[in-house]
């Protein structure tokens, strides 16, 4: 199952202007930001909250953001 984080990869820009602000404010790498937003690794729920309280996200907006499925490609 992949998800699609184009709406975080949005709201990152939003709020921090560069997925390395993103990464420096949440305490990851850059190189780990860009292989979640791509779907190589999953989020753990701690980096998951981390972002949802850094990002200002409502309650009833995180599956928008976090769970929001892909289309696969065959």
């Amino acid at each position: 199952m992949k998800f699609n984080y184009s709406s975080l990869y949005s709201k990152i820009i939003e709020k921090y202007g560069s997925q390395y602000s993103f990464a420096k404010a949440i305490g990851l790498s850059e190189k780990l930001i860009a292989l979640k937003l791509n779907g190589k690794i999953g989020w753990e729920q701690k980096e998951i909250a981390k972002a949802i309280e850094i990002l200002e996200i409502n309650s009833s907006e995180i599956p928008r953001y976090f769970f929001n499925y892909g289309v696969q490609k065959n």
